[in-house]
């Protein structure tokens, strides 16, 4: 049975998104996540890749919590065996996630000493057997989030072959980072960059096979990109950017949704992420209870809130002072209204932060 006649016996689940901010190690926690559903309502937003051993095995509540205005809401699961998979993700899916997203992109040694991640498309028989039993366990969408290819298996051909295997199994989405990934030799950080970007690649792959949905990852910093990528594919994931800077979500509802409601203000906004981490604050102070993340954890998403705009170094000044000793912190939204009042023409961005790892 061909791809196609396969698909149309088995239609994907869902409605594609035509944009989503990509799983972020040490980024893509509840509270980044919540400012970005701050800034776009619509936007699909993912968790941090979890294990499967970590979910059977430790606490579900922390690693899996959420707040409801969240979703829609995908949680990237790391693994390689079947029926824990299918196992953790009806866990997931009984705790009200929307869609579950398989990594086939991390090139990390650590990751590969799991046998999951890039290395698994060595293994698209596995990656297949994967997603089988995640979409027989679960209702929601099963997506798979890989890479242009690993090391030497990296031709088109070899990309076009690892997808068509993965679809039969009713794969709902495809997310292509659109560079290949070497396993030996490169960082993370290196396999973010080192590689080049082959989205003449990734559009190929949209062309000849119209029938699955494909999203593209890699390198693509402005709501111009993504709607010229758009042209070629079902949707975007972005990364780097939107950690980088979180307020060029702010036109998106509009631009790529088509959403007539009001853009947000920062100054709504700040106001906002502030009151949703107030309880996290309070319950550092109570006596013998867990802790909780720090305030740097709790503060930091908002870092770049004000990223190539005039003032942004006082910004994060005043963030990092109040990081220091967070009290009195709606001094933050007066100075927020401040800098949106001053306004000015946006500069870029400053460049990636150390250690961040998307995949």
């Amino acid at each position: 049975m061909s791809v196609r006649t396969q698909r149309a016996r088995e239609p994907a689940r869902g409605v594609t998104p035509p944009l989503s901010v990509a799983p972020m190690m040490d980024r893509s926690d509840r509270h980044f996540r919540r400012l970005m559903r701050l800034i776009s309502r619509h936007t699909l937003l993912y968790t941090e890749m979890i294990t499967c051993p970590a979910i059977e095995n430790g606490d579900r509540d922390y690693l899996l919590g959420y707040d409801d205005d969240e979703h829609p809401l995908a949680l990237q699961l790391g693994g390689d065996d079947p029926s824990a998979l299918a196992r953790c993700a009806a866990i997931a899916v009984e705790r009200g996630y929307d869609e579950i997203n398989l990594n086939v992109g991390c090139p990390s040694s650590r990751v590969q000493t799991g046998n999951f991640g890039a290395c698994l498309m060595r293994e698209p028989e596995r990656v297949a057997a994967c997603v089988a039993a995640m979409r027989a366990a679960v209702p929601v969408p099963v997506t798979v989030k890989h890479r242009i290819g690993v090391d030497e298996l990296d031709r088109y051909e070899d990309m076009v072959k690892f997808v068509e295997l993965v679809a039969a199994a009713g794969c709902d989405r495809f997310t292509v980072h659109a560079r290949k990934a070497w396993l030996q030799g490169l960082s993370p950080k290196q396999n973010r960059n080192v590689p080049p970007l082959r989205y003449a690649d990734v559009h190929r792959l949209a062309r000849e096979l119209p029938d699955l949905a494909i999203e593209i990852n890699g390198g693509i910093r402005s709501v111009a990109e993504i709607r010229e990528q758009l042209v070629h594919v079902d949707a975007v994931m972005i990364g780097r950017a939107a950690w980088d800077d979180p307020w060029m979500f702010a036109t998106v509802d509009r631009a790529v949704f088509g959403s007539t409601a009001p853009a947000p203000t920062r100054v709504a906004v700040v106001h906002a992420y502030l009151e949703s981490i107030g309880p996290w604050l309070a319950a550092r102070a109570e006596p013998r209870r867990f802790r909780g993340p720090s305030p740097t954890v709790l503060l930091r998403p908002l870092m770049n809130l004000f990223a190539g705009w005039p003032g942004a170094r006082r910004w994060k000044r005043a963030l990092n002072a109040k990081c220091q000793a967070p009290t009195q912190l709606g001094e933050l939204v007066e100075l927020a209204a401040e800098l949106e009042r001053r306004g000015g023409a946006p500069r870029q961005p400053s460049s990636e932060p150390a250690g961040l790892d998307v995949f």
